[in-house]
């Protein structure tokens, strides 16, 4: 086979996975409390280490070369981002690092539920009369994972407690995921916690800090963002272009050095 042809096609590959990763957290620049996923590339062994050929076979300018490169494990930044002022009474933003408001989500075809966590905290109030989030339209829980019902002139407190007429009639839950690697993304600012009894994985706060009238930013960085997809835009080109060398190569060596005169 071509060894420099295969190593440039990893190249492509590799670094057009890059592109879509940041290309995706580009267009999330602007979304309320996202987390940015963050790509990894990690260097992939000579064929006669991975195979392990240790014969006469193996090249050792080959093997010096290496064996390109692939896609690594994918993780999140969960690092917390400044709150921006919205001027809404229902909206908080979360100040502390993993933590995360609790919410209700219901399976449509089975029926079932689960709690799904978001870092977003535009909140309102629906026509039942509870409180529920702006981005996905599930119902926010209170400490005993139960929905919160609450009046047309509810406020909120610093600490996630629901007011009326002077009184508290309800709690937000602020959970903590000190494991953050239990957690994927399930779209519109949702996480889904993995593993064995995810109730257990969110430790939920007596006395959580949020700030009313708030919301978290991006931690999209726009500049770095893009910065970063034009980088491997370039490697994807160069790869490609390192792939045309390597295909002309081989027409010249089979219509030319292999002519028999």
């Amino acid at each position: 086979m071509n060894y420099g042809l295969y190593v440039s096609a990893s190249g492509v590959l590799t670094n057009m996975y890059r592109q879509d990763v940041y290309a995706h957290n580009l267009s999330n620049a602007n979304t309320v409390g996202y987390k940015p996923d963050v790509a990894t590339v990690q260097q992939r062994d000579p064929e006669t280490i991975e195979d392990q050929i240790f014969t006469e076979e193996s090249h050792e300018l080959l093997d010096r070369l290496g064996g390109g490169v692939f896609a690594g494990p994918q993780s999140i930044n969960f690092s917390a981002q400044p709150a921006v002022s919205t001027g809404r009474p229902l909206d908080v933003a979360l100040t502390g690092q993993n933590e995360f408001f609790a919410v209700r989500h219901t399976n449509p075809r089975t029926g079932d539920s689960e709690v799904r966590l978001t870092r977003d905290g535009r909140f309102h109030r629906n026509g039942e009369g509870q409180l529920v989030a702006a981005a996905s339209g599930m119902p926010v829980l209170d400490v005993n994972d139960a929905p919160i019902e609450l009046g047309i002139d509810a406020k909120i407190d610093n600490a996630g407690r629901i007011v009326e007429n002077g009184e508290v009639v309800a709690q937000i839950q602020v959970a903590l995921v000190k494991d953050t690697d239990r957690l994927a993304k399930a779209g519109t600012g949702l996480f889904r916690v993995y593993g064995n009894n995810p109730n257990e994985a969110r430790q939920v706060l007596d006395m959580p800090s949020v700030e009313p009238g708030f919301s978290e930013s991006s931690g999209v960085d726009p500049i770095k963002a893009l910065m970063q997809m034009i980088a491997a835009t370039k490697a994807v080109s160069s790869n490609g272009t390192m792939i045309r060398y390597h295909d002309s190569l081989m027409e010249q060596a089979v219509n030319v050095l292999g002519r028999v005169s």
